[in-house]
């Protein structure tokens, strides 16, 4: 049975061949999907297909492709393995898509995801041509109902020339009314302030709305979202989050926040996993989530009452946690909102709540700059993600790594980070497996020995101390941030010529 419920979107049910058509060489493409959640899953493979076609030609065939945040293998991958990918943004783990953004012949703007929307309704990025954005259903009146993620495809639906719409009967039905899309943004100087005081606050609507006129294909699917599994914590992950939860009770001790702590955010992965873990073996209680993705840890701290709701974007799941927010979608409603990324990652809203941000890095440098994003200076991981939004904006950050990488060839504790995402002004706590550095209200080098002594691997203390040591000697007119400038980097050339730091 059909989910395209409006009569006028009835007539422009087609295939996902026919409605790839739409799209031409040169054309800025915003597309749905955040973290594997939500995304296309007919109109990539069939636009690739027509990419390699014309390569055959001889004729280019390559998009600007704009999402929420990370897609899947079958939608950025397989433009990817097209080469039909010539921009990419906000965000991307794709590895062969990353393959290209190294060997430059793609081009990656890494943008804070709050920034992502605004920036293209600013102009920044050019016109948007194509919005091509999943849903659950199309009611009646021509309203969408929003699927598993809502990122960036209100403004892709305000703004796109043309719109190819994918109705998912993957996707529950019962995902109506999980959602709060806000429509009363506005450029400036015409903003107002939001008026959302609450995580849980609705402040919108449940349903995403389009223009029928500028809809010029309809694709009905039926496939899943691209569900990562996770990792049992090890030892690393869960001595951070034994570190980090001990914190915590600290900071309640000391009256600094509530018993049932300030709101949570946490990134994703197997270490945020670990420490969302960590907090359900806890004595916390009455918890909330004001953050992006919904991990299975995050369903865990649910079922188990230790959370008592969450706001957030996207899901990020695994198969098992997919069927188990699928068993149990009744008892989730009301307990989970989804909202926009301009709304969930907003600035405003981070600071107002009082977020406790939980983030991954790369590594840290010994007064505190963190690397979020990029490997051994010049290759892109993934991307800094929501991690500034939420940094930069907490009432308190959390900087989470293993103290070494590699099998202990890579400390995560270096003398100079190679590449800057958050500078040591927004960094309030960096936490390893071997401890915890709170940084707040310390001076540069007193930074510097907290996180030798705390953060650093035994086999890297010795060399980060002696570093710290004889920059402080080499200019005594120069001891606020102390750097050996001929060897600040030199642990990072040491690997790339040697394979170990």
């Amino acid at each position: 049975m059909t989910r395209v419920l409006s009569p006028q979107l009835q007539q422009r049910i087609t295939t996902a061949e026919q409605a790839a058509t739409f799209v031409r060489h040169g054309d800025n493409v915003g597309m749905s999907g955040f973290t594997g959640a939500g995304y296309p899953k007919a109109l990539p493979a069939a636009l690739a297909a027509r990419m390699t076609q014309a390569h055959g030609r001889g004729e280019d065939f390559r998009i600007g492709l704009w999402t929420g945040a990370s897609t899947a293998p079958d939608a950025d991958g397989v433009l990817a393995e097209a080469h039909g990918v010539s921009t990419r943004l906000p965000y991307n783990s794709d590895p062969t898509l990353r393959a290209l953004i190294n060997a430059g012949e793609v081009d990656y703007v890494d943008a804070h995801l709050s920034h992502s929307a605004q920036h293209m309704w600013f102009g920044f990025y050019g016109n948007l041509d194509v919005a091509v954005v999943e849903v659950t259903a199309i009611l009646p009146d021509g309203l969408l109902v929003p699927s598993s993620s809502v990122g960036n495809n209100k403004t892709w639906l305000d703004r796109a020339d043309r719109i190819i719409l994918e109705v998912n009967h993957w996707q529950p039905r019962e995902l109506e009314g999980f959602h709060d899309v806000y429509y009363g943004t506005a450029l400036p100087p015409h903003r107002r302030p939001l008026e959302l005081t609450e995580p849980m606050q609705r402040i919108g609507e449940p349903y995403l709305r389009v223009d029928p006129d500028r809809v010029v294909a309809v694709v009905e699917t039926n496939a899943p979202d691209r569900n990562s599994p996770f990792s049992e914590p090890d030892d690393a992950s869960r001595a951070i989050a034994e570190h980090l939860v001990d914190f915590l009770r600290h900071e309640v001790a000391a009256g600094r926040m509530p018993a049932e702590l300030l709101p949570l955010q946490s990134g994703v992965g197997n270490v945020a996993n670990a420490v969302l873990a960590g907090l359900d073996a806890s004595d916390f209680t009455d918890l909330v989530a004001y953050t992006e993705v919904l991990q299975d840890g995050m369903l865990d701290l649910l079922d188990s009452g230790t959370l008592r709701a969450a706001s957030a974007t996207s899901f990020g799941l695994s198969d098992a946690g997919v069927r188990r927010f699928m068993d149990g979608i009744d008892a989730y409603k009301g307990r989970i909102l989804l909202r926009s990324e301009e709304i969930s990652n907003h600035p405003e809203l981070v600071r107002r709540l009082g977020i406790i941000a939980m983030n991954g890095m790369i590594e840290a440098d010994l007064y505190g700059n963190v690397n979020s994003t990029h490997v051994m200076g010049s290759s892109i991981m993934n991307g800094i993600g929501g991690s500034g939004d939420f940094a930069r904006n907490a009432f308190l950050n959390f900087f989470l790594s293993p103290s070494t990488a590699k099998r202990g060839a890579i400390s995560a504790i270096v003398p100079m980070v190679s590449h800057v995402d958050h500078t040591e002004h927004d960094v309030h706590v960096v936490v390893t497996d071997q401890g915890l550095a709170d940084l707040r209200g310390l001076a540069p080098r007193k930074r510097a020995r907290r996180i030798i002594e705390h953060c650093a691997h035994p086999d890297f203390r010795d060399a980060l101390t002696d570093y710290l040591e004889r920059a402080e000697a080499a200019r005594p007119d120069a001891r606020h941030t102390p750097h050996l400038l001929g060897e600040a980097l030199s642990w990072h050339q040491r690997f790339l010529d040697t394979g170990h730091m």
